[in-house]
């Protein structure tokens, strides 16, 4: 789940794979990053426990267009499931194509969550790790990103074919600051109470030399009782600060 506060990755967002694509790369490139949240959000939900999560990753581009990367994030959520035990760091790993249309920039791929040694299924019968496919469009400063589970959602039981939806847009503010406002609906199939819509608005600025920083206030409408472990609502609205270095 890649953090909607990662600037490189601004998921408004996402990767990635949280983020929709640019312009096809006229070179291939390999960059790595690594760094820190205040609270890991992943579609408006805490994955921490509403506290800090150290965070890295890669991503490799060919010149082609086609892209694969790693990522990933300490987390709280599968520890904190009665009965769950194990997990407690999560590794997306992804690949996809990105070009462009004239004007029109799209982005596909696919995007498998591992949560190492994960033990979810001991108490939901279901097994945390998830796969998707997305696909996402981007004209001017707009973004619209379509992502399409076809395993079961995220340790949900009979939750296949959930899918989620991203809106976005990414504002230049000038001075190596983008301000980026977010909207996203989540609809999880066959689980009562588990759909839910979420917002962001994020202000990231380049600090310079591979340094980045974001600040960022998130909130979703999802249910309380159902997206709270240990007595902390993870989906409640709170403002989230990221540091990030890339290399």
């Amino acid at each position: 789940m890649k953090n909607i506060l990662v600037p490189a990755l601004l998921a408004t967002s996402l990767l990635s794979v949280n983020g929709i694509a640019q312009a096809q790369a006229a070179e291939s490139t390999l960059a790595f990053n690594v760094g820190a949240v205040s609270d890991y959000r992943y579609r408006g939900i805490s994955q921490s426990r509403l506290q800090p999560a150290v965070q890295g990753g890669f991503d490799y581009t060919d010149k082609s267009g086609f892209y694969v990367g790693a990522w990933g994030s300490t987390i709280q959520w599968i520890k904190d499931t009665p009965g769950a035990g194990k997990g407690s760091v999560e590794v997306d790993l992804y690949g996809g194509y990105k070009s462009t249309v004239g004007a029109l920039a799209y982005d596909v791929g696919f995007l498998r969550y591992e949560y190492l040694k994960n033990n979810y299924a001991s108490a939901s019968g279901v097994n945390a790790n998830t796969n998707e496919v997305y696909g996402g469009v981007t004209y001017g400063v707009f973004t619209a990103k379509y992502s399409h589970a076809i395993s079961n959602l995220f340790g949900n039981p009979n939750s296949k074919n959930s899918y989620y939806l991203d809106l976005s847009a990414a504002i230049d503010l000038g001075n190596g600051m983008t301000l980026t406002p977010h909207v996203g609906y989540q609809s999880v199939k066959n689980v009562a109470n588990a759909t839910y819509t979420d917002y962001a608005l994020t202000l990231a600025k380049d600090l310079g030399n591979g340094l980045s920083a974001t600040v960022a206030v998130v909130g979703t409408n999802a249910d309380e009782g159902f997206y709270s472990l240990k007595g902390k609502y993870n989906g409640k609205t709170g403002a989230v600060v990221g540091l990030k270095y890339t290399f």
